[in-house]
Order: C-alpha cells, then sequence, then structure tokens
C-alpha cells in the first residue's frame, strides 16, 4: 500500500485554492498569492500535469477543520467538476483531518503545496542518497497524514463494504511500516554519509570549488553550459535539476577550478526537506565560492533573493564568501532596470547566459577570483633542477618567467598546501632578490 498510492496521477487535471486571510500563519498579499499560484502551476507542470480553475477567498478566519467551510468547498468542487478537474491542490500545508474532511466534502483527490513539491524530488532523484533522503521527507509528510490518505484509498477500492475498525487497524499498521522504513533509510543514509566523508578526504585540496545556488528555474544549468562549455540538460522547469552536478571550470589552473550546479530553493520549503537539501547540497555548501544566481527578468526577483539566503542561513551556510549573479537579462522588457540592479547592488554581475562577452568576463572574474586568493611565490631554480622545474610547470599557476645564465625566475600563484607539497622552499628568493631577477631582461 505505501509505495505507489501517495503518487499524484498524471492523468489528473488539477485546481487550485487559496486563501487571504490576516490570522493566518501562511498569510500572504493579493498580489503575493497571485505569484504563488503561478508558481504553484509550474510546480505542476513539472509533474505533467495541467492546471486550470482557481479559486481565491479573502477570509477574516479559517474553518479549522476545512479551511473554508463545507458550502464554499461545494461550490468550488462544482466548478472545478464542470472544467473536468479531478484534483483539488491547496497553495498551503493541510492536516491530515482537513486532507480528510475536505476529501469527504468535495469527492476530489486533495493535495497541498508541500505534497507536489515532495513529488517533484521524488521524480528527480538521481543518486542513492538524494533518492534516500527524499523518501525519508516524504515518509515524515504521510505519517501524521496516514488517515487521510487511506480513507480516500478505501473508497477508491469499494472501501463500501471495509468496516471502520478494519481501517483502522490497517492504519496503524502502516505507521509502523512507515516508521521502521524511516528508521531503515536514516541508517542507510549514515552508511552513505561515512563513505562520502572518506572520499571527500581523499578529494580534499586536490581542487578549489565554486557553487551555483539560488531559486529554482534562474538559469543555473545554462550558466554552468556557457561557463564550462559543457552540456547539462537545460529545462524551463522547476527543480529540474536535483542532484548536484560537477564541471570542471578551467583544468588549465592548479589545482582544477570545479563548478557545482545544484538544486534549486523554493518559497515556503517544507521543514521535512531541509535536510533533504542538507543532502543534496552537502558538497556545494562546502563550496570555496558561492555564486547564487538570481533570474532578474522576474517580477519577483527580490524575494526569490531573500529566500535563497534565507535557505542558506537555514542550512547553516554563514562563512563562505559568495558573489550575486542576476541573470536572463535578454528577458528584460526594460534595460534601465538591470542598471538599477546593478546600482543596488555593486558588486554583482548582471548577464545573459546566451551572451558570450557576459561569459567570458564572467569565467574570467571566477578564474582571477580563485588564483588571487593564492600565495605569490618568486622562485629561482637552477637549471640541473629537473624535478623543480616539472613541478612548477604542472602544479603552479606561472605569471612570469625569465631565463638567466644558471638558471629560471619564476613567478607564480599557487595555494599553501600544494606549495608546501612540491619541497620548492630552498628556491624561494628575497624580496630584493625578487625584485633583481624581475626587472632583469632574459640574459640566456
Amino acid at each position: 500500500m505505501l509505495d505507489n498510492e501517495f503518487h499524484i496521477s498524471q492523468d489528473a487535471r488539477a485546481s487550485l485554492v487559496s486563501i487571504i486571510c490576516p490570522r493566518f500563519e501562511e498569510h500572504k498579499s493579493e498580489i503575493e498569492t497571485g505569484r504563488s499560484l503561478t508558481e504553484l502551476r509550474e510546480l505542476l507542470r513539472t509533474l505533467d500535469i495541467e492546471a486550470g480553475y482557481q479559486y481565491v477567498q479573502t477570509r477574516n478566519s479559517l474553518d479549522p477543520a476545512t479551511i473554508l467551510g463545507s458550502g464554499k468547498l461545494k461550490e468550488i468542487a462544482d466548478q472545478a467538476k464542470d472544467e473536468g478537474s479531478t484534483l483539488l491542490v491547496f497553495d498551503f500545508e493541510l492536516t491530515a483531518s482537513q486532507i480528510r474532511n475536505i476529501r469527504k466534502i468535495t469527492g476530489l483527490a486533495v493535495v497541498d503545496r508541500v505534497h507536489v513539491i515532495l513529488e517533484i524530488f521524488a521524480k528527480h532523484a538521481r543518486t542513492r542518497d538524494a533518492k534516500i533522503q527524499i523518501e525519508i521527507s516524504r515518509l515524515q509528510y504521510v505519517l501524521p497524514r496516514l488517515s487521510g490518505f487511506w480513507s480516500h484509498l478505501g473508497r477508491q477500492r469499494g472501501g463500501i463494504g471495509v468496516r471502520g475498525g478494519e481501517g483502522e487497524k490497517q492504519i496503524e499498521l502502516d505507521r509502523r511500516i512507515i516508521r521502521q522504513r524511516i528508521e531503515f533509510y536514516k541508517k542507510e543514509l549514515k552508511l552513505i554519509a561515512k563513505s562520502r566523508e572518506q572520499q571527500k578526504k581523499k578529494r580534499q585540496n586536490q581542487a578549489v570549488t565554486a557553487a551555483l545556488v539560488g531559486y529554482t528555474n534562474a538559469g543555473k544549468s545554462s550558466l554552468m553550459n556557457r561557463l564550462c562549455q559543457v552540456d547539462i540538460k537545460e529545462e524551463n522547469k522547476l527543480f529540474a535539476t536535483l542532484d548536484s552536478t560537477f564541471r570542471t571550470l578551467n583544468p588549465d589552473t592548479h589545482p582544477p577550478m570545479i563548478m557545482i550546479d545544484t538544486v534549486g530553493f523554493i518559497s515556503n520549503l517544507p521543514n521535512t526537506l531541509i535536510d533533504g537539501f542538507k543532502t543534496t547540497l552537502e558538497s556545494a555548501l562546502e563550496a570555496d565560492l558561492l555564486i547564487i544566481v538570481c533570474d532578474i527578468s522576474d517580477p519577483n526577483y527580490k524575494k526569490h533573493l531573500q529566500v535563497t539566503e534565507e535557505v542558506l542561513n537555514e542550512l547553516g551556510v554563514h562563512d563562505t564568501e559568495k558573489v550575486t549573479v542576476f541573470n536572463k537579462k535578454d528577458l528584460l522588457n526594460d534595460p534601465i532596470k538591470a542598471k538599477i540592479v546593478k546600482r543596488v547592488h555593486p558588486n554583482s554581475y548582471v548577464v545573459s547566459s546566451f551572451d558570450q562577452d557576459d561569459m567570458k568576463n564572467l569565467r574570467s572574474e571566477i578564474i582571477n577570483y580563485f588564483l588571487n586568493k593564492q600565495q605569490k611565490y618568486d622562485l629561482f631554480i637552477p637549471y640541473e633542477e629537473g624535478a623543480a622545474h616539472s613541478a612548477v610547470a604542472s602544479k603552479t599557476n606561472i605569471i612570469k618567467t625569465s631565463n638567466h645564465e644558471k638558471g629560471i625566475f619564476y613567478r607564480v600563484r599557487v595555494p599553501d598546501f600544494i606549495f608546501n607539497q612540491l619541497g620548492l622552499h630552498n628556491f624561494v628568493l628575497r624580496p630584493e632578490e625578487a625584485d633583481h631577477f624581475s626587472n632583469a631582461k632574459d640574459t640566456f
């Protein structure tokens, strides 16, 4: 019973429901409600579910049992059924009893925004650990709502002949099975985390990383493709990327520079998914640089930027250096907006991933950021020290060289941890010696 029944049917046609109520914990303004419903449509589109009719009611208070009251729900159900809808999607989280009551009154399948997001995550997870964490989140969401799901499923199965006691026993059995599954998956996740920690220690100091983070559908994968000159799947859908993707930004630097594309964030992220984000974003959260990507063409871009910062704080990312990239400037109707954003965020970059000059400049800025973080060393290595010359050529970023009678002068940039491994300390010049060789012309 637990494997398939909680998934939303792709054959469903959805009607959307929201409220505007100052006393409601998830209260939004009229404009925010409209934008949230538009986003909910996009979430459903990611599941290939068409959304038609939508209903928004302004209320001073809520019915704790049904949110809107039975009369209003019947009115909504009639309208939804007239348009061919089989599913009501509420743009806020519902309790188990609310789901059960609304289904009973409307005769329609009922899910909330959290359920939709969990469904998308389950559909798009690719790696074993991501699938496990999302399944834990899904089961934690389902557990307190099981009675609502089960009563609906009982009717689907011809539940008229199902006695109440039988249903209650089945619910308790399912609860026990779900709890056991959660514990099993948590143990498996710990084993995966232990293995990953060992792999991380092996990789440590072998590369520097820049992670692309930001609101879902901000164009992170497009930026990754252009900056790294690779072909990562790009889709104009929310949460098209879930598992982190690694690509080399510049293989010629030492150490190599790696970029990471990550799952997008979203407003009102369910608490059950915060840990899921920690798992899928672990490598990104440990990056040397976070590149926050924001769709400047979206009317709600300020809110998206705020949500990104809030989620990063919730995930415990405080000290990592960050830079903001406003993407999709090619979709702006008003070019003045780019100038205004740049004035408000002077250290940011306003780009289009389809503009070659923008991508070339941004790529150079990222590379230079890492190079400038490296220590500068001036070296003079005699010609006969072949191993030292080889180490400089293969493991450092050479800024300047000059040939002299007894050897070669090098000015290099390299992280301290790499330099310490190379055994080049005996060739380091004092400042006055470095000035002499740096200013001298080649003599050999």
